[in-house]
């Protein structure tokens, strides 16, 4: 439990009902625990909640890196890890979580690839992972997805990866193309320089080592020479 600015408390909310899934009745758990200055990491245990159909853990000081033990919430169908600062890559095996609706991971720490798995979960109408660390090609059964009943991401799901790239946002920017081509022929550049340095340091020393060969000989020829 924490206290908010207001000196109101704040409790974490765990309710109970009933709710139709797939053509099946059962009991779903919704567990909000946002906003109570939370440390730590995600516990994987989360994952023996079966039932969970809503976990909303955003607004928090959480570390570490999602738990793909979270596969097994095989009725979830919200998940909000906003505005911590979890690390690590977003892990593909959140794509067999097939009643997924609301997936929402901005404004954390995020690094590598958005998994193309995640294009799998036909019932997405919400996703967010803008403001991480992200990188490369959005796939385009996210950033453009085909089919009638499918619901189209905009930019706003993606912004704030610098490195990320392709539709809704635009396509690699050709500063990132030639700061790697600078790199490669720095590196060359680099290797070529050391050889030709290397190549007139051996080249001067065998010129040095022959003119002290030759002194010598002269030396010699002059020791044996006869005086008239």
């Amino acid at each position: 439990m924490s206290t908010n600015p207001t000196g109101a408390q704040q409790a974490p909310k765990m309710h109970s009902y009933q709710n139709r899934i797939g053509g099946r009745t059962g009991l779903g758990i919704l567990l909000s625990l946002r906003s109570l200055n939370l440390r730590g990491t995600i516990s994987p245990y989360l994952s023996n909640c079966t039932n969970l159909q809503t976990l909303d853990l955003s607004s928090n000081s959480l570390t570490g890196e999602i738990p793909s033990d979270l596969q097994n919430l095989v009725n979830l169908a919200v998940l909000n890890l906003s505005a911590n600062r979890l690390t690590g890559e977003i892990p593909p095996q959140l794509a067999l979580c097939a009643y997924l609706n609301v997936i929402d991971l901005h404004n954390n720490e995020l690094s590598g690839q958005i998994p193309v798995q995640l294009g799998l979960l036909v019932r997405l109408s919400s996703f967010d992972v803008s403001r991480n660390r992200l990188s490369g090609q959005i796939p385009a059964s996210l950033g453009n997805r085909t089919g009638s009943n499918l619901p189209k991401f905009n930019a706003t799901s993606f912004e704030g990866n610098k490195e990320l790239y392709g539709y809704p946002l635009g396509e690699m920017r050709a500063s990132q193309g030639l700061s790697v081509l600078a790199i490669v022929m720095i590196g060359l550049g680099s290797g070529l320089m050391s050889l030709i340095v290397s190549f007139t340091i051996v080249c001067i020393w065998l010129r040095v080592c022959e003119q002290k060969m030759a002194a010598q000989e002269e030396g010699k020829m002059g020791h044996y020479m006869p005086e008239y």
